[in-house]
């Protein structure tokens, strides 16, 4: 059984200022202090070093709830919990590079996600950034970050930029700056369709520094079966996909309260719970949403025991995003029609989580990218 940090009396609290968050386009926070008070923020970081040691699979469990409750704050923590698990993954593949990270998580400081790029659909794979080395071993980034949840909050940032002036080759450079190491600025952009309080900013780097001990890599651009990249891929792809997983939850309980609580007129004021086509529509929804939740378990408990699953590893991690955000759709398009008008009005909280849903089309690996990485597996390269 999963441990669990956010106790039930908290996340409704967090789910009573949800709709203020929303409507004011305001950053969660009192959501975060109640959340780093609860440890939730070192809950992934070992027990040796000040934290819970929550595995990976624990924490999807534990961000499935938060997101039933508040999904933009729980996708903004993500990037956070993001960071926490590579440094997991990295450490036991015996490599102690990504420790300082557990450490400075468990002395209080909060990590960003620096790395999507206006225009570069290579994410992970190729910056559009400039990664300038410093001459000491660090180096200054610049470039524009997008998408960098926790704007307002974040004390560190993880980021990456490209290094060409070396003569073996540009090198893709991943690094932590500091917040208040200068060479920062943090656009007040952030007025979307959904996910408003996550404040997921722009990000303007213009020579914020990263000095030798807080280079996490500098390896070729591209695909890589580097412990680093491969954990970055898999946490942000099983993190992003327990989120919308926890709105697709959320928003089914609110269909079925509505079946029950909504009557016809038309059947004598019979509840429209025994309406054959509602009772059609909700377990359409809740088939749907059964068959993702395993997959994302169980992908998260592989990167928690190490397996390799080979040249599909990417691909299937992909699909475990692109698969529970389409499905996450289909589930709360199906609850707004059992719920009917009423949904249709911003003071429901289904039309809430219809714009918030709507976000996990956004992220990486897009259905596209997700479709050419398994034509490339099992067909090949199209040129070749």
């Amino acid at each position: 059984m999963s441990r669990q940090v956010l106790t039930d009396e908290l996340l409704e609290r967090i789910r009573a200022r949800a709709a203020r968050y929303d409507r004011d386009n305001a950053f969660f926070v009192e959501d975060l202090a109640d959340v780093k008070a609860a440890g939730y923020l070192t809950a992934m970081v070992p027990t040796q070093l000040g934290g819970a040691g929550l595995s990976l699979r624990e924490m999807v469990c534990e961000q499935r709830r938060l997101a039933g409750a508040a999904p933009a704050t729980a996708l903004a923590v993500n990037m956070h919990q993001v960071w926490m698990s590579v440094a997991q993954v990295v450490r036991r593949s015996g490599d102690d590079s990504m420790d300082f990270v557990l450490e400075e998580a468990g002395a209080g400081e909060v990590f960003g996600f620096g790395i999507s790029e206006p225009g570069n659909d290579l994410v992970l794979f190729g910056s559009d950034s400039e990664a300038r080395p410093d001459g000491s071993g660090g180096y200054t980034f610049h470039g524009t970050k997008i998408f960098t949840s926790l704007s307002p909050a974040w004390t560190r940032l993880g980021t990456f930029g490209t290094d060409a002036s070396g003569g073996d080759g540009p090198r893709s450079v991943y690094g932590f700056i500091t917040r208040d190491g200068g060479g920062v600025e943090v656009k007040d952009d952030w007025d979307t369709l959904g996910m408003r309080a996550s404040q997921s900013c722009t990000t303007v780097l213009d020579g914020a520094p990263a000095p030798a001990e807080r280079i996490a890599r500098r390896i070729p651009p591209g695909p890589t079966a580097d412990p680093f990249i491969v954990g970055i891929f898999a946490s942000f792809e099983i993190l992003v996909a327990s989120v919308y997983a926890g709105v697709a939850q959320r928003a089914l309980d609110l269909a079925v309260e509505s079946a029950h609580r909504r009557t016809s007129r038309q059947n004598d004021g019979a509840s429209l719970a025994g309406d054959s086509d509602v009772r059609w529509r909700i377990a359409d929804a809740a088939i749907a949403l059964d068959g993702i939740w395993p997959q994302i378990t169980q992908a998260a408990q592989d990167v928690d025991d190490g397996v390799d699953r080979g040249s599909l590893w990417l691909p299937q991690l992909s699909a475990v995003k692109s698969r529970t955000t389409n499905v996450a759709l289909r589930v709360v398009e199906q609850a707004i029609r059992v719920a009917g008008g009423s949904a249709y009005f911003n003071r429901s909280e289904l039309s809430r989580l219809y714009r918030d849903v709507l976000a996990g089309l956004f992220h990486p690996s897009s259905d596209d990218s997700t479709h050419a990485a398994w034509a490339s597996a099992l067909l090949g390269d199209p040129d070749a």
